[in-house]
Order: C-alpha cells, then structure tokens, then sequence
C-alpha cells in the first residue's frame, strides 16, 4: 500500500499505459505541482491485474461485433487497490457516455476533493458491469479516442491548475474563460511590442484607467 501526505491532491491513473503519462505530468506546471508538494500522481498498470498467464485483461463481447472489451475483473481489481491507497478518492471513467467535462466540474473537483481515480477504457470498451464501481463520467467532446489516457490528461490538468499555489498569481485562473460560468469568454490580451506588422494594443489598455480598462475587457467578454 502506497501511503501519502494528507495534505497532497492525490491523483492515481488506472492504464495499460503508464509511460504515455510521463511528458506530460512531468513538465511545466504539473511538474511544479508536484515539487511542491501540491498533488501526487501515482500510475497503476492494468496489465498487473490480468487474468492468467497471459495476463489477459479483455476478450469478445457477449452477442458479437468487432473489437474486444475490457474485462471487469481487472479494472474492479485496479479500482479497489486505489481506494485502499485513498479510502475517500472519487472514481472518475472518461466515456463518451459522461457529463460533457465543463470547467464547472474542475473547479468542483479542486476544490472539494483530496483523491481522484481515474480510469483509461481501450480498445473497443469496458464491460458494463465496472460502472458500479465509477463515481462520475465524463466526456471531453464529441469525438472518438483510441483511449481514455488522454481525456484523464486533460481532467487532470485542468483540475491540478486549479489547486491554490498552482500557478504564479493570485488571480490567474480567475481571469480565464469559464471561470465565472460555463458560459465566460476570457477578454484578449496584450503585450509588448505596442504595434506589431501594424496592428497597435488598443488605445483603452495603454491609458491607465483601470475603471475603463475592467469596463472593456467585460464588455469584450460579453460580445466574444
């Protein structure tokens, strides 16, 4: 058993492919995250949970059709090794079946949790069973991936982010879009140089009103 430090965001991903997680929770502010001590990743292998000596972790689908499913056998297996590891983690399964993800449900996440399972479906889907043991469900879009590992890259992503202490300022990820709502657009922003190729910042941003300033920027929220 993995133990932890209870002030950490404990995030554990259920995968036949660990290594895929490795640039990207390693790097920028994921990476920093964690050398802060703000979250810990931990992967656990499906594959150590198959059946055999083949470690089989799918087969054919009862009544027919292409593909294989996942069997529920090792994943419930996985999924109860995790909660040992965080008795109070929730259970999250990437599926197109899910919520549609919004930045509601990060923020939810972030802040109400300390623990986060998730589980990667491959191939062709998860026996229908394993849905007793998933908390939540959720579908990053309408579209189809060959997996669940890169959906759990972009919960855990906009979750981590969300932790305080995460990101530079104090305000950062207040200002973005869908911060307020699911519906707030982020206002553009500006930087040095004042014109580039001939396009010149907005007058109202170089005039040091910062009244007028908040006035546009909601305004250029409202209209985009």
């Amino acid at each position: 058993m993995v133990c932890y430090n209870s002030d950490l965001m404990k995030i554990q991903v259920i995968t036949l492919f660990p290594e895929m997680f490795e640039g990207v929770l390693g790097s920028s502010m994921l990476f920093k995250a964690q050398e802060k001590k703000l979250v810990s990743f931990e992967y656990i292998n499906l594959r150590d949970f198959g059946l055999g000596p083949r470690q089989q972790v799918d087969d054919t689908p009862y009544g027919g059709g292409d593909g294989m499913l996942l069997k529920p056998e090792p994943i419930v297996a996985a999924i109860e090794v995790a909660k040992a590891n965080d008795p109070g983690a929730v259970v999250i399964l990437p599926t197109p079946r899910g919520k549609v993800y919004k930045q509601s449900h990060a923020k939810k996440l972030a802040k109400d949790l300390s623990g986060i399972i998730i589980v990667c479906p491959r191939y062709e889907g998860y026996d229908e069973r394993i849905t007793n043991w998933i908390d939540q469900s959720y579908c990053i879009g309408n579209y189809v991936l060959t997996g669940g590992e890169l959906p759990a890259m972009v919960i855990i992503d906009s979750v981590v982010r969300l932790i305080p202490g995460v990101l530079g300022g104090n305000m950062s990820a207040e200002i973005e879009s869908f911060q307020k709502d699911d519906n707030n657009i982020e206002f553009p922003q500006y930087t040095r140089p004042e014109v580039f190729k001939g396009m010149k910042v907005p007058d109202i941003l170089l005039s040091g009103h910062h009244g007028e300033i908040q006035k546009w920027r909601d305004k250029e929220s409202r209209d985009k």
